[in-house]
């Protein structure tokens, strides 16, 4: 088994993600594993990154395929024994003028920003070392969904006591609303992306809060972050960031020393904790 220490970054062959591997490459004391779902666009941004003479590895991951997690889960224990750095990375968004209908947006959009980062957690996260980080990769459009969700749905979200099976519920509940097109009537906004991206706060809050129950001395760093508006397939080439600018928050998060003891359960944005 490898002592070296590992950072592995999700949804990281394009945008947002290749940029954090690439800046973990060159700052993080170990090995770095860039994954995407698609093995052949993985192992042609690792040949891109090794042109510019740095040493990513690569790492199939689909996260919402969970035998495509437990794969990854069962070689990083194999192999090191654990996780030094998780980056919450990957994730989908529809383009604004997509036409599907709002539902399939809902399900779809959800089963991979929230199931499928809440999937990547609970399959690794008993797998962080002592001292380690885990970046979840949000959204500022998170905040401002929150903002436009009913004052009773504002509340829970920012409740310090919510379980992951009450955000569960209200997540799944948010699906349901959507296919039935009562989701405004019931207080959600009209964002499904806004909607999984608060449930990935909300989530990092709530794991922040068993890490401090459950593992108080590993010293174990949980937060949220959002890397800006940044020009990607995502986002669009009107964007203002570049990925690399993007990517300055997830690695301040992801490589903070080892004496610091916050941020911890926070929202971050632009390496400052913001109100949620």
């Amino acid at each position: 088994m490898s002592n070296v220490p590992v950072a592995v970054v999700t949804g990281s062959n394009k945008g947002i993600g290749l940029a954090i591997v690439r800046a973990l490459c060159k700052q993080f004391p170990g090995d770095v594993y860039l994954t995407s779902r698609d093995p052949q666009r993985g192992q042609a941004a690792v040949a891109q990154l090794q042109q510019e003479g740095l040493k990513p590895l690569f790492h199939q991951l689909d996260i919402d395929d969970l035998q495509s997690i437990r794969a990854l889960r069962d070689f990083l224990k194999d192999k090191y024994g654990g996780i030094n750095v998780l980056v919450n990375n990957a994730g989908i968004a529809f383009k604004v003028n997509d036409t599907a209908p709002f539902a399939v947006q809902a399900e779809v959009t959800l089963k991979t920003n929230f199931f499928g980062t809440r999937n990547v957690c609970t399959e690794l996260l008993p797998l962080m070392k002592p001292y380690g980080e885990v970046v979840n990769v949000s959204s500022m459009v998170s905040a401002s969904a929150l903002g436009r969700c009913s004052q009773q749905l504002q509340q829970k979200f920012r409740s310090d006591t919510i379980t992951e099976e009450e955000l569960v519920q209200l997540m799944t509940k948010f699906v349901e609303d959507a296919k039935k097109n009562i989701h405004e009537k019931e207080g959600w906004p009209n964002t499904a992306y806004g909607v999984s991206k608060i449930g990935v706060t909300v989530l990092s809050r709530i794991q922040a809060r068993l890490l401090n129950e459950q593992r108080k001395g590993d010293h174990i760093l949980l937060n949220a972050c959002c890397p800006g508006w940044v020009r990607t397939d995502m986002a669009g080439p009107k964007a203002t960031k570049s990925p690399e600018e993007g990517a300055e928050t997830p690695v301040y998060l992801a490589l903070l020393p080892s004496s610091a003891d916050a941020p911890h359960g926070q929202y971050v944005s632009e390496k400052t904790v913001q109100p949620w």
